[in-house]
């Protein structure tokens, strides 16, 4: 009995020797992703960190020299004067801003969904070439075609409204929105249509019970694409908008900066505020982003 019970502990011993190192190089390589993985959250991190922190500094301290990385003086005040200032009137571009951004990504939805469904679905004359002039939309960007745009706008009579940035914003994410959900439509097997139909249900509903479901991550990432896109959009805005009540904050943000002067706590200020609905969007619609690209993955 006992010679059985020695031999068993020399099995288990010999066995936890040969597995140790295999398990040591394990948790070593984690140890060492987890280190990378904090450095490179680090990098990007610090820049929006040295932002948030200048917020809440007087001038004075932003301009000292040698500077302060904390406040000396913490300022969080800047948060509500710059809402009265007389360079721009933010409370306007602030909604300006979230009007033309959300009203700009429902419209690239509305239109890009049956696009790329049809594309995905259909074989027609032109298709490999429509594909291709979709992609070449996006090589453009709106300050090379400003001029036209603004005689188009003041031909229609809605130059300096939101109507016009939303048409311009839509027609410059709608590109990107229709490639993106195609390769989603297009990887979800016919079959699933097919039997959908047998069952009764209208193209229609197909689309909206059956193939949206499916292609939830393509959405996502379009809505995310199309809304950062239109949150940070600048050189168009700035062109086509020239009342100050309708600029969004990435034009306004611009009026604290001057030849000789900067306001730089409000910038910092109004350039944190700023970003707060774009992390925001990002916290909301990051477990459904997931959810949906690991649906499937186990059985």
């Amino acid at each position: 009995m006992s010679d059985t019970v020695t031999r068993s502990a020399n099995t288990g011993l010999a066995a936890a020797q040969h597995i140790s190192p295999a398990m040591k190089a394990r948790k070593r390589r984690r140890w060492d992703l987890t280190l990378a993985g904090i450095v490179i959250a680090a990098i990007f991190l610090i820049p929006y960190l040295v932002m948030v922190l200048g917020s809440l500094k007087p001038r004075s301290e932003i301009l000292r020299i040698p500077p302060t990385y904390l406040p000396q003086d913490w300022s969080p005040d800047n948060y509500a004067t710059m809402w009265h200032t007389p360079e721009a009137p933010l409370p306007f571009n602030m909604i300006s801003t979230a009007v033309i951004s959300v009203c700009a990504t429902a419209l690239v939805l509305v239109v890009a969904i049956p696009a790329a469904y049809y594309t995905a679905r259909r074989r027609f004359p032109g298709k490999a070439a429509f594909l291709g002039l979709v992609l070449v939309t996006q090589m453009l960007q709106p300050t090379v075609l400003v001029t036209g745009l603004i005689r188009e706008f003041f031909t229609l009579g809605i130059n300096d409204t939101w109507l016009a940035m939303i048409l311009v914003n839509a027609a410059f994410n709608l590109s990107f929105a229709v490639w993106i959900m195609h390769s989603f439509f297009a990887s979800v097997p016919v079959e699933i249509e097919e039997a959908a139909q047998l069952d009764g249900l209208s193209r229609l509903r197909i689309l909206t019970r059956i193939s949206l479901p499916l292609v939830w991550p393509g959405i996502v990432t379009a809505t995310i694409f199309a809304f950062v896109s239109c949150w940070n959009e600048f050189a168009a805005s700035l062109v086509i908008l020239t009342t100050p009540e309708n600029q969004p904050l990435s034009v306004a943000l611009t009026k604290f900066i001057g030849q000789y002067d900067t306001a730089w706590q409000y910038v910092f200020a109004i350039s944190t505020v700023g970003v707060v609905p774009v992390v925001v969007l990002f916290a909301l619609i990051e477990k459904r982003l997931v959810a949906g690209l690991t649906a499937g993955s186990v059985k």
